[in-house]
C-alpha cells in the first residue's frame, strides 16, 4: 500500500495523505518525477501571430522563450544565456529579430542561432559560439503547444490519449481555428498546486462554495433544473487525464441567459456544425466540460465561455495561476461581448467564482497543520456508484493513482463503472469527402 494513497474498493474508501500536501521532499520528488516525465503546457498558437514574436513562460520552474522564428516556424528556448546565464528576455512579450543578453551583449536569432558577441576574436579560431538550449521535445494538439524535457517520453498524442477528443469538441468550434483572446488572467494561492487541480474538475463544491453566484444567475434567469446535473459524467481519458462533462441541458446552468441576438446567433453557429460534424457530435459540443490534461492544464468549456488554465507549483503550498479565454474568431460582436462579460463574472480574479475557489484552497491548507491529528483527506464519492456523476469524485481518484504511480511506481487497477451512453460517445463525422457548400 501506497504511503500517500489508500485505494480500498472493498470499503470502498479512497483517501489521500494530507503530507503529500505539506512535505518538501513531496514537492521536490514531483518535480523529479512528474514534471521532468510529462508534455506539459506552454502557449496556444494563436498568442503568436507575427514572425519574430514572443512571450516568456514558466513551466516545470524553467524560464522559456515562447517564440515564433523569422519564417514563422513555431520555437522554444530555455530562457537563460548560454554565457553567463542572464535571461535573454526580461520582458513578459514582444516582437524582436534579435535576443540580445544584457549583460554582456551576445545575440542570439528567434530561430536560436548565435549572430553576434562583442570581442568575439578574444575567444579564439577554434572556439564553438553556443545556441541557445531547447527542452527535449515540443508539439502541439490543435493549437495548444506542449514541451517536455523528457527526450524518450511517448508522442504527444499518445500521451494525451482520450483528452484528444474533449480538446476537439472545443476545437471544432471554429472552422478557421479557435484563437486566444489579448489579456491574461494571473493570481497567486497559497495552498499546494493539487488542490487546484482537484477543483477545477469538482463540480461538488459548486453550489454551497459559489452561492452569490448562483444567486445572481437565478435573479437573472428566474429558476434553474439542477435535475441537469444528473446527465453529467466523470470520465476517465487515460494516463491520469479526466472530464467533468454535461449534457446539452446543462447549458445554461451556469451562465446569464444569452440576449436573444447572441442566442439566435449561436444556434446558428450549432445548425452549420450540424451540417458538418453531425447531430451526436453537436450535441456533445452543446455540453459543458471541465477537462484536466495531466498533471497541471486545465480546459473549461463552461459558462459561455472556454478557459485555459496553467497551474504553476512554486513550493509546497503555493501556487501561481495563468488562464486564458479561448473563442472562435469568427463570433459577432453582440455573442463576444457576453462571452467576455460571463468569463469575467465568472472566471475572474476579482469575479464571483474564482476568489471563492481561492479562498477555501487556503483554508485547506491552513487546516493542513493539524495534520498529526487528521492525516487523511476522503476522495470517496461515488465509488459506490455504478454511474459517476460530475459531482462525484471519480474524476480526482483517476488523476491521483497516476500521481501515486509515478511518484512510487505502484499501479493501481482501473475503477470500473457503467458503460457511457451516445451523449458521451457520439464522434464526429468524417468531413474529408464532404463536398463544400454552394449557395443558389
Amino acid at each position: 500500500m501506497s504511503e500517500y494513497v489508500i485505494d480500498n474498493r472493498e470499503m470502498p474508501r479512497f483517501q489521500v495523505n494530507r503530507e503529500a500536501m505539506v512535505d518538501p521532499e513531496v514537492f521536490a520528488k514531483e518535480r523529479d518525477l512528474i514534471f521532468d516525465h510529462s508534455w506539459l503546457y506552454i502557449g496556444h498558437e494563436s498568442e503568436l501571430t507575427k514572425k519574430n514574436d514572443f512571450k516568456t513562460r514558466t513551466v516545470a520552474g524553467r524560464p522559456l522563450i515562447f517564440a515564433k522564428d523569422n519564417k514563422g516556424a513555431l520555437k522554444v528556448w530555455i530562457n537563460s544565456c548560454p554565457h553567463r546565464g542572464a535571461m535573454l528576455c526580461r520582458e513578459r512579450e514582444g516582437n524582436a529579430r534579435f535576443l540580445t543578453c544584457f549583460y554582456h551583449g551576445w545575440s542570439f536569432s528567434t530561430a536560436g542561432e548565435m549572430v553576434s558577441m562583442p570581442d568575439d576574436q578574444a575567444y579564439g579560431p577554434d572556439f564553438v559560439r553556443p545556441d541557445l538550449a531547447a527542452p527535449a521535445k515540443v508539439d502541439s494538439y490543435r493549437g495548444f503547444v506542449f514541451v517536455s524535457f523528457d527526450p524518450n517520453i511517448v508522442d504527444l498524442r499518445t500521451y494525451l490519449a482520450g483528452a484528444t477528443e474533449y480538446l476537439d469538441l472545443v476545437c471544432d468550434q471554429s472552422e478557421s481555428g479557435m484563437e486566444v483572446l489579448e489579456g491574461t488572467h494571473e493570481y497567486s494561492v497559497k495552498a499546494n498546486w493539487k488542490l487546484l487541480v482537484e477543483n477545477s474538475f469538482d463540480g461538488y463544491h459548486a453550489v454551497s462554495t459559489h452561492q452569490r453566484y448562483f444567486e445572481m444567475v437565478f435573479a437573472a434567469r428566474g429558476k434553474l433544473d439542477p435535475s441537469a446535473l444528473g446527465e453529467s459524467r466523470s470520465i476517465d481519458l487515460g494516463n491520469g487525464h479526466a472530464v467533468i462533462a454535461g449534457g446539452p441541458t446543462t447549458e445554461g446552468l451556469f451562465g446569464r441567459p444569452l440576449s436573444e441576438a447572441g442566442a439566435a446567433e449561436r444556434e446558428e453557429r450549432y445548425a452549420h456544425f450540424r451540417k458538418l460534424y453531425g447531430d451526436g457530435w453537436v450535441q456533445r459540443m452543446q455540453g459543458n466540460r471541465n477537462l484536466v490534461i495531466f498533471p497541471n492544464l486545465v480546459v473549461i468549456d463552461l459558462v459561455m465561455g472556454v478557459l485555459i488554465r496553467k497551474i504553476d507549483p512554486i513550493a509546497p503550498d503555493y501556487m501561481e495561476v495563468s488562464a486564458w479565454e479561448l473563442a472562435p474568431p469568427e463570433e459577432g460582436g453582440e455573442l463576444r461581448k457576453q462571452r467576455l462579460d460571463n468569463f469575467l463574472t465568472f472566471w475572474g480574479p476579482g469575479g464571483l467564482a474564482s476568489p471563492d475557489d481561492v479562498e477555501a484552497l487556503e483554508s485547506c491548507q491552513i487546516g493542513y497543520r493539524g495534520r498529526k491529528e487528521l492525516g487523511w483527506s476522503d476522495i470517496s464519492r461515488g465509488m459506490n456508484k455504478p454511474i459517476s456523476s460530475s459531482n462525484d469524485e471519480y474524476q480526482m481518484r483517476t488523476w491521483w493513482r497516476r500521481w501515486n504511480e509515478l511518484m512510487t511506481g505502484e499501479e493501481l487497477p482501473i475503477e470500473e463503472h457503467a458503460a457511457l451512453t451516445d451523449m458521451f460517445t457520439a464522434q464526429r463525422r468524417d468531413t474529408t469527402d464532404q463536398p463544400a457548400e454552394t449557395s443558389a
